[in-house]
C-alpha cells in the first residue's frame, strides 16, 4: 500500500484541513525577452482549505489574491495588475478548485482541479507530492505549466512574453 493510500485511509486524515499560508508558497516563472530571460515571482496573499471524506473522496479550494503578485519590480507588478494581464480590479481572485483525487503510487497523488483566472475556468490536472509533517500537518508540493492566453492574460509588448507559465506550489495544511 502506498504512503498516500495509507495516509488517506487513516481516520486521522478524515476531516477539514486549513491552509497555513505562513508556511506555504505559490510561485511562477515565465520567459521574457523572447525567452532569453526568466521572470520569477510569487503570490503573497492566499487562503484555502481541503476536505478528506474517505480514501477516495477529496476536495479543496485555494483562493489567490491576484493583486498580491510580486516579482520584485514594482513597475512590472503594477503592469501585471492592469487589464491586459490579470485585471485585478475586475477579477480580484484566482481560484483553484480540487474536485477529486486518487493515489498515484508512493508519496504522490493525482488531483483533478480547475483553475479560474479572469473569470475563465480551465482544467488543471495536478501531480502532487504529499509529505506528512507531524503535529497534524501535511505538505503538498506540485509543479505544472499553464498557457496564459487560455485565461485571457494577453499582455505581450512586441511578443516579448512567453505564453507558457510554470507554476510551483508548496502548501502546508493543518487539521482543523
Amino acid at each position: 500500500m502506498s504512503a498516500v493510500t495509507t495516509f488517506l485511509s487513516s481516520p486521522e486524515a478524515v476531516g477539514v484541513w486549513n491552509l497555513d499560508a505562513g508556511q506555504s508558497s505559490i510561485r511562477f516563472e515565465n520567459g521574457t525577452m523572447w525567452g532569453a530571460l526568466k521572470v520569477r515571482g510569487a503570490f503573497t496573499d492566499f487562503s484555502g482549505s481541503g476536505e478528506i471524506k474517505d480514501s477516495k473522496t477529496v476536495s479543496g479550494r485555494l483562493d489567490i489574491k491576484a493583486a498580491s503578485v510580486n516579482t520584485g519590480l514594482g513597475t512590472r507588478d503594477n503592469d501585471l495588475r492592469r487589464s491586459n494581464f490579470f485585471d485585478t480590479d475586475r477579477y480580484p481572485d484566482i481560484t483553484v478548485v480540487v474536485t477529486s483525487g486518487e493515489p498515484a503510487g508512493g508519496d504522490t497523488a493525482r488531483l483533478d482541479a480547475e483553475l479560474t483566472v479572469k473569470g475563465i475556468t480551465g482544467s488543471l490536472p495536478l501531480k502532487v507530492d504529499i509529505t506528512p509533517l507531524g503535529g497534524g500537518a501535511v505538505r503538498l508540493t506540485t509543479e505544472t505549466t499553464v498557457t496564459r492566453k487560455q485565461f485571457a492574460v494577453e499582455g505581450n509588448f512586441l511578443g516579448m512574453v512567453g505564453n507558457r507559465t510554470r507554476l510551483r506550489a508548496s502548501l502546508v495544511f493543518r487539521k482543523a
